[in-house]
C-alpha cells in the first residue's frame, strides 16, 4: 500500500485544488481531491448530498473516503475543508506530511465566489466563511506539519515552498 506524498488541508478558497494539481504535476504524481471522489461515489454533487441526505450523511461518506485515500493514494491528496473536523481523521493525519494552505479572508471570499453552491456558506456566505476560517484555524494548524500562506503568492511559489519541505525518500531526491 502507498500513502500520499503530501496532504493538503485548508479552508474553502485556500487553493487546495489549484495548488494540489500544480504540486502533483511538479512531482509527476496524481492528484486526488476527496470532494471529487465523494461526488463520484454518491453520484451527485456535494450540495445535493447536504440537501437530500444531510450533513451527517455527507460527513460519514467523507470519513470513509478520507480514510481510504490516506491508506492507498500514492500522489497528492487534497482534503475537503471540513474533513479535519473528524477526530479520527486528525489522528490519521499524524502519520502524513500535511500542508496547511493558509488564506486571508478577502482572498478566500474572492476565490470561493459568493454565488457558488457551497452548502456550508448558504445564507450569509461572507459571515459564514469568516466563521469557518476562525473556527477551523486551530484545527488546520494542529494537523499541519507545514503551513504555507497562499494570499499574494503565485501557485508556483507555493509549490516551491511545499516541495522544499517534503521528506526525501530514502536515497532519493524530490
Amino acid at each position: 500500500m502507498s500513502t500520499p506524498i503530501a496532504v493538503l488541508v485548508g479552508a474553502p478558497g485556500s487553493g487546495k485544488s489549484t495548488i494540489g494539481q500544480a504540486l502533483a504535476d511538479r512531482l509527476g504524481a496524481d492528484l486526488m481531491d476527496t470532494d471529487t471522489e465523494i461526488e463520484a461515489r454518491a453520484g451527485k454533487p456535494i450540495g445535493d448530498i447536504f440537501l437530500e441526505d444531510g450533513e451527517e450523511a455527507f460527513r460519514a461518506l467523507e470519513r470513509k473516503v478520507v480514510e481510504w485515500a490516506l491508506a492507498t493514494h500514492p500522489g497528492v491528496l487534497a482534503l475537503g475543508g471540513g474533513a479535519v473536523l473528524d477526530p479520527r481523521t486528525r489522528a490519521d493525519l499524524a502519520e502524513h506530511h500535511v500542508v496547511y494552505l493558509q488564506v486571508e479572508f478577502t482572498d478566500a471570499a474572492k476565490r470561493v465566489g459568493m454565488d457558488q453552491a457551497r452548502p456550508l456558506l448558504a445564507g450569509n456566505p461572507r459571515a459564514k466563511l469568516r466563521g469557518l476560517l476562525e473556527e477551523r484555524l486551530p484545527i488546520y494548524e494542529g494537523v499541519a506539519g507545514q503551513t504555507v500562506p497562499t494570499s499574494g503568492y503565485h501557485p508556483e511559489e507555493i509549490v516551491d515552498a511545499i516541495v522544499g519541505a517534503l521528506p526525501r525518500p530514502e536515497g532519493g531526491q524530490r
